[in-house]
């Protein structure tokens, strides 16, 4: 840590008559070293640095104002509000030379100006909010900015002073809506929107005003105020107000959402978009990858939508908009989007090509929101995609794969009558030639669009595999790194949809040898194996005992990957690699899914391993998701080949027990939930062996039955599935208290579909009762409903 007289050195040359450029140097550096040690320093060292800041606040150097400020923003967010109370002083008394340093603190660190502060007549914000609103009348447009946008950074915060005053910046924003800075009008927008999140009731009685408002900002000739406003009718509807008001808006507001859907000139997607897939991807052109943790339970945690890592812009906004009002609206906004639409699609020329695009994008928009008044004209909408999926355009082929897996249910559902199956197959090999673009963007338009046709056609893809795995390896022999991914997720997702189908030989011949290939290539350290793992992992469990014969192989390179993961947390100079516990996750799922796939076939290869060593040690590491897979591991294992467990089974068992005892559910509900679910596996298979952790697990998950409203659904029905589970191979611990968890643990019951594991829990329900009958007399209501929502029962299963 940089020493205290050090720092104070380098505050010297911001004050003094250095250049600029050293001044601004040193103000840097300063900033950088005071995140640092400044809560660190004497007294009397803090109290030097703020004495040379101070009359720099006010320089005449606009750049080392700036400076100034995010340093004095710095030493508030340090040292709270009362480290820079002198600062708040001279600031409440120089505003025009020091508002930029006022919007700087206000950025950072809003929180800290509603604390009282000794010496000043009120909170900060009660001294700075009634200055600020002079401030929007000023004749400097830099002023009006900076005032505003520093309110702005109150509005989700709502602090008291700011809603005492909302009548007056309500006033001020409407007239501020008809600023000539461009700058400004976009704040306005900013503020508006906020105000609808936080509490839309300070504009109801404005509500017509601000949407006629938002409407012609969303035809701003700025492009950044146009997509300012139009956040404002996502965030509207998603709050779910007076539908009534905005419906009246809807014929105007359309086609202004339509209007903005066409690229812009200088979209960089149109620079991308001329990308072949000779050159090879750049470092920047890889998105970060994110692995999700396996998960127990009915929930999807899988986030589909990975949009988030492009950028955000007008065209964006305005097709995700469209999307969120058909959701509402449904089929009353087609008469008016569908002849705008269909103008757009029947130009032909090179010159209107992104008209063209714009319009089957809004198709794929409303494809869900829309899609009752869309079904009769379908079949015809989609005869019309198809020949555009070949169109001279890249960008355009890319958009109409997105939005013919936006009807991917209606296409597969029409498979049924043999015109409808005659357009599959046209959707299908249209899509598998696009997979074979040669234009980047494309590739990975053609893979996602036909992941998601695989999902919906799950085994009607079977009579194509062939053809199907013939493109797919075909494009994993050519697509560099960053598509390359999206070919994993396209095998992945075919062998998920067509399972034991796929094992047949002439399907292995096709797609096996390239990925081995690619197996052995990648060195343990590559980060390019983690999409491979996942693969192998859907294959896995796709093919069962069929991926026996590459099952060695890859599960003791899984092992090792851990371990040399595990070493390389501990001394990472000794293995000469970075830990990074995607490794460790990504080789946990893949044995795991190795188990699901092999079944009790995966105790060869674990009897003659330390997995058990290595997974106590994942059990308890200290990163969540470790956790998460390795109890999902644990519970595989319970299921397929308890015996190796059971040298180890009180240690496991002690360990999953302590996950379930997390003080904050909601941020641990993943590995709570594994937890719960090991545990559950454990019981059933090992029986009475479970008995020492009973009262254990029992304290924690009656908790969770009774607050189950505020926890996650897949959380509440494992606990009630592995309270069940208790109560059935140990009903003499568990049947004395019953009273107290009977009725909650019945509605969870209710709740949970129909399978072998609501059968356990019924079988520990009835083995409670029968010890214990008088507990479930106060209960009986909810046992019956209990019982009434089971439809499917097992001829096995005794009352």
């Amino acid at each position: 840590m940089p020493k205290p007289h050090y720092i104070g050195q380098i505050a010297r040359p911001i004050r003094n008559g250095t250049p600029v450029e050293i001044r601004q140097a040193a103000g840097l550096l300063l900033k950088n070293n005071l995140r640092s040690a400044f809560k660190s320093m004497d007294p009397a060292y803090q109290q030097y640095i703020k004495s040379e800041l101070l009359p720099c606040l006010g320089a005449e150097d606009k750049h080392i104002r700036t400076t100034v400020g995010t340093i004095t923003s710095v030493v508030v967010q340090q040292g709270g509000i009362m480290a820079g109370q002198s600062c708040c002083k001279l600031l409440s008394s120089a505003w025009t030379v020091m508002i930029s340093t006022i919007w700087k603190i206000c950025e950072d660190i809003p929180q800290e100006l509603d604390y009282d502060v000794p010496g000043l007549a009120g909170r900060p914000i009660d001294v700075f909010l009634p200055r600020l609103f002079q401030f929007f009348q000023s004749p400097h447009a830099s002023l009006r900015k900076l005032s505003l946008g520093s309110i702005n950074q109150f509005i989700m915060l709502m602090p008291t002073a700011l809603y005492l005053s909302m009548d007056q910046f309500l006033r001020g924003l409407f007239v501020l809506a008809c600023d000539p800075a461009a700058e400004v009008r976009k704040l306005v927008c900013s503020a508006f929107v906020q105000l609808i999140e936080v509490n839309p009731s300070f504009l109801e009685p404005h509500m017509k005003n601000v949407m006629e408002f938002m409407l012609q900002a969303n035809k701003d000739s700025d492009d950044e105020v146009a997509l300012e406003a139009c956040e404002f009718w996502s965030v509207y509807c998603e709050a779910q107000l007076n539908p009534e008001l905005l419906r009246e808006f809807l014929q105007q507001l359309i086609p202004i959402l339509l209007s903005n859907m066409v690229y812009a000139d200088d979209d960089e997607s149109l620079i991308d978009a001329e990308e072949d897939d000779s050159q090879p991807d750049r470092d920047q052109d890889m998105r970060p990858r994110f692995h999700s943790s396996r998960f127990h339970g009915s929930d999807d945690m899988k986030d589909d939508d990975d949009d988030s890592l492009n950028v955000w812009n007008l065209r964006k906004c305005s097709a995700a908009g469209l999307d969120i009002i058909s959701n509402i609206y449904r089929e009353e906004i087609l008469p008016t989007l569908m002849p705008l639409v269909e103008a757009k699609l029947s130009t032909s020329d090179d010159e209107t090509w992104k008209e063209r695009e714009a319009a089957v994008l809004a198709l794929g928009a409303i494809a869900e929101g829309c899609i009752e008044g869309l079904y009769p004209h379908l079949a015809e909408i989609v005869a019309y995609l198809i020949p555009v999926l070949d169109d001279k355009f890249p960008l355009l082929r890319s958009i109409t794969c997105w939005t013919l897996s936006r009807f991917s249910k209606f296409i597969v559902q029409s498979i049924a009558n043999q015109k409808g199956a005659e357009q599959f197959n046209k959707v299908l090999m249209g899509l598998l030639r696009r997979i074979l673009d040669t234009n980047k963007r494309v590739q990975e338009a053609a893979c996602s669009a036909f992941a998601t046709l695989e999902e919906e056609a799950a085994k009607e893809l079977a009579p194509y595999l062939e053809t199907i795995l013939q493109h797919l390896m075909c494009a994993f022999g050519r697509y560099q790194r960053r598509n390359l991914r999206i070919v994993y997720d396209a095998i992945s997702t075919l062998a998920d949809a067509v399972r034991v189908k796929l094992n047949q030989p002439r399907y292995l011949e096709i797609l096996m040898p390239p990925l081995i290939a690619k197996w052995q290539q990648l060195s343990d350290s590559d980060k390019d194996i983690f999409p491979l793992l996942e693969c192998f992992a859907s294959i896995a469990q796709a093919l069962g005992t069929g991926f026996s014969q590459f099952a060695g192989p890859v599960f003791r390179r899984c092992i090792n990957i851990i371990q040399s993961q595990q070493l390389a947390k501990v001394d990472p100079a000794s293995t000469g690699v970075q830990y990074d516990k995607e490794f460790v996750v990504c080789s946990l799922d893949l044995v795991s899914g190795l188990a699901e796939g092999l079944g009790s076939g995966i105790e060869s290869l674990v009897s003659q391993s330390n997995l058990s060593d290595v997974l106590l040690q994942c059990c308890v590491d200290d990163a969540p998701d470790v956790r998460q897979s390795a109890l999902a591991l644990l519970g595989d294992l319970a299921r397929f080949c308890p015996v190796y467990l059971r040298p180890s089974l009180s240690n496991f068992l002690k360990i999953a027990a302590k996950q379930l005892g997390a003080s904050d559910l909601k941020e641990s509900f993943s590995v709570t939930n594994n937890a719960c679910w090991a545990i559950g596996e454990l019981a059933i298979n090992v029986r009475e062996e479970v008995s020492p952790v009973v009262m254990t697990v029992f304290s924690c998950l009656v908790p969770i039955l009774l607050h189950a409203e505020g926890i996650n659904r897949s959380l509440v029905e494992n606990s009630a599935i592995t309270l069940g589970r208790l109560a059935w191979v140990c009903p003499e611990i568990v049947s004395p208290h019953m009273e107290h968890f009977m009725q909650p643990w019945c509605a969870a019951l209710s709740m949970i579909r129909d399978d072998v594991e609501k059968e356990d829990a019924f079988r520990g329900l009835f083995a409670i009762v029968r010890l214990n009958p008088s507990g479930a007399l106060n209960s009986l209501e909810y046992i019956c409903r209990a019982i009434a929502s089971w439809h499917v029962m097992s001829q096995k299963v005794q009352c």
